[in-house]
């Protein structure tokens, strides 16, 4: 998993340089963003992942669900390997629906999102809306937990939904493809004050 990545999924702010790994990875190359190891540190108050998956029509287009759920796996993977709490709220069709969480995820695979289908159109709000309501509960359960929001979409949709107030940190995982873009993930990202990677920056 990408570095970026793996210092999101520990919530981390103002980390500290691991040094020797850090030095291994340059050998003797000159010191460049991608070399940086940080020392593992995870908040006092722990560290919780809202995944919000986009599973409307669209998502079936080029593979993109398949993309996203496979992603999903490695996010949820490295949240358990650091104890982190995520949920799991898939939107599409009429609503939205918590399908995980909020809780660490022991034993997270593949067979928990086998079922996930997609289909119809894109009700972000309604998925947002959900989010907001699962941190804000968890903001009321732990105050000083750390709480990141994962948006997983192509942006097909016409919705434009209010940054959930209890959100510290958001990510926008853009999975618009084809030369056809409407940019609507940059967009979302940009009002909310957002992170907006493509799924490559993650994996890769």
């Amino acid at each position: 998993m990408h570095a970026s990545s793996q210092g999101a999924l520990r919530g981390e702010r103002g980390t500290r340089i691991a040094w020797p790994p850090t030095l291994a990875a340059m050998r003797e190359r000159g010191l460049r963003r991608e070399h940086l190891r940080f020392v593992r540190e995870t908040p006092r108050g722990g560290v919780l992942h809202c995944f919000v998956l986009d599973c409307s029509g669209s998502m079936l287009a080029g593979q993109r669900l398949a993309l996203a759920k496979g992603l999903l796996i490695a996010l949820f993977d490295h949240a358990s390997a650091q104890r982190a709490e995520a949920a799991l709220i898939c939107f599409g069709g009429a609503g939205a629906d918590l399908r995980f969480g909020p809780a660490v995820p022991r034993w997270w695979n593949e067979r928990w999102l086998q079922p996930v289908g997609g289909g119809g159109g894109s009700p972000l709000e309604s998925g947002v809306r959900r989010a907001a309501e699962l941190l804000g509960r968890s903001a009321r359960r732990r105050p000083a937990q750390q709480r990141w929001l994962w948006i997983l979409t192509d942006g097909r949709t016409r919705d434009i939904p209010a940054r959930p107030l209890d959100a510290d940190e958001v990510v926008v995982v853009d999975f618009e493809r084809g030369a056809l873009r409407l940019g609507r993930c940059e967009a979302l990202a940009d009002a909310w004050g957002a992170r907006c990677v493509a799924p490559e920056e993650l994996i890769g």
